[in-house]
């Protein structure tokens, strides 16, 4: 029985991982409420799955939902209400979310293999601290977070592979395609203004 209920929890997480797909690509602010729900099922599935580090990125997906949330409402701006446009990452950013990921990848990886019982530390490190930085440049409206989906969904996509989350894995394909049409659709957006 516990079979069966993991796997329904994993295809509802999944449903609502795709709305939540389609929503980002379409800029649509609901997406942070459903990225909320999306990621607490999944805190319980990565934990039955024994990947931790996943496990974690999800409860930090619960945290920044409502950060998205409020900074895509309001841009940034408390007195009213704002839509908040795309741009690109500036360039002395860049720098340093590349650091503090490596930084993130270090402590995750150092963790998960001292820690934990996980059977892949170092694609769960590699994912989880990309996800950190590209699930933030998100909640900035930031068009290079695209890029690093795409990375990170491949590598995703092969773990679940491996671990037998099936329903995760087809969801993967479907973020790892959509997240180059996310970018061409974010990209003719700014070319617009």
């Amino acid at each position: 029985m516990n079979w069966l209920s993991n796997n329904y929890i994993e295809l509802i997480g999944a449903i609502t991982g795709l709305i939540y797909l389609y929503f980002e690509i379409e800029q649509k602010v609901w997406l942070w409420p459903l990225g909320f729900m999306t990621s607490a099922f999944y805190v319980y599935i990565f934990y039955t799955s024994k990947f931790y580090a996943d496990m974690g990125l999800n409860v930090y997906y619960v945290i920044i939902s409502i950060y998205g949330f409020y900074h895509w409402l309001y841009g940034g701006n408390r007195d009213k209400v704002d839509t908040l446009p795309v741009t690109k990452t500036p360039k002395y950013l860049i720098i340093w979310l590349a650091i503090s990921t490596v930084i993130f990848f270090i402590l995750i990886e150092y963790a998960l293999r001292h820690f934990t019982d996980s059977p892949v530390p170092i694609g769960d490190a590699f994912t989880t601290a990309l996800s950190i930085t590209a699930t933030w440049m998100l909640a900035r409206k930031y068009i290079e977070h695209w890029f690093l989906w795409v990375g990170i969904n491949s590598v995703s996509l092969a773990l679940y592979i491996y671990k037998g989350l099936y329903p995760t894995s087809v969801l993967f394909v479907f973020y790892t395609t959509m997240s180059v049409v996310g970018y061409r659709q974010w990209r003719k957006e700014m070319q617009l203004k």
